[in-house]
């Protein structure tokens, strides 16, 4: 008979506090001469911004090393110009996926199929942006706004200093989105407002459908993860984070102690197990 072809097993990660790190997130609370060697993966304006250990590098590695047996799909809500700063150990991806799932990046291009789909359910099930834009331009207070942004015409995020943040402004803006089929999701001095149809899910279901993938594993940290996370087969949270901060948990997700860049590797070497059971 025939040999059977192999179904990969698809790993899909959010990057930015789950595999990579800024100098504010490293979280290292070992004395200095225990602190990991890092290895900067992003520079921007002429300055690292983004670390990873190089034990996670290594991982990482490992992890493109299994091949035809592996695909690595980097998932993330950032635009694509920012997810292009980042340089992850090993081979590029063929997959990754951009803007909370509003681009599919085959080889490095956009897929302009998979961007047509998601735009017109867009259109037909939410508000369109410009009247969230015009909501968070009203209600949202100079005082404590430092940055408004756009992302990629698909969603929007302000740029806030928490500390001064009113108290019930959030919740009565999840409400007023929730009716427009939009969501609002808090995450450390960012605050997103995304179409509800805009998920990291529909397109990793895509991303698997393309490479017959038989397993599907995940990671992530902030409640735009969580729906990747209930998607997955098996899925990781790291100890800190928006799903960690509100007990947020799934039958198939596994909470892990490790906090800061420690749970990146921590992640990377659950990713291994999985993926390549013999290691």
């Amino acid at each position: 008979m025939p040999a059977q072809p192999v179904q990969p097993v698809l790993v899909a990660s959010d990057l930015d506090r789950t595999l990579i790190y800024s100098a504010a997130a490293l979280n290292l609370t070992v004395p200095d001469q225990e602190a990991p060697r890092l290895l900067c993966v992003e520079v921007y304006d002429s300055k690292p911004l983004s670390y990873m250990t190089e034990t996670a590098a290594r991982l990482l590695g490992d992890l493109g090393g299994l091949g035809e047996g592996a695909v690595f799909v980097p998932t993330t809500t950032r635009t694509r110009a920012q997810y292009q700063r980042i340089n992850l150990p090993g081979p590029p991806p063929k997959y990754a996926i951009c803007a909370n799932g509003g681009h599919l990046l085959v080889d490095g291009v956009t897929d302009p199929d998979w961007h047509a789909r998601v735009t017109a359910r867009l259109a037909d099930e939410c508000a369109p942006l410009a009247e969230v834009r015009e909501r968070l331009t009203a209600t949202a207070d100079p005082q404590w706004v430092r940055k408004h942004r756009t992302a990629e015409d698909l969603f929007a995020y302000l740029v806030l200093e928490r500390d001064l943040l009113p108290e019930g402004w959030v919740k009565e803006l999840a409400v007023w989105a929730g009716d427009r089929g939009w969501t609002v999701s808090l995450q450390g001095r960012k605050l997103y407002a995304v179409p509800a149809p805009l998920t990291k899910s529909a397109a990793v279901h895509e991303v698997a459908r393309r490479t017959g993938a038989g397993l599907t594993l995940a990671a992530g940290d902030s409640l735009l993860d969580a729906d990747l996370l209930l998607a997955a087969d098996r899925g990781w949270r790291p100890g800190h984070g928006e799903l960690a901060d509100s007990g947020w948990t799934a039958p198939t997700v596994s909470a892990l102690p490790e906090r800061g860049v420690f749970a990146g590797e921590r992640i990377l070497q659950e990713f291994l197990r999985s993926a390549n059971p013999a290691r």
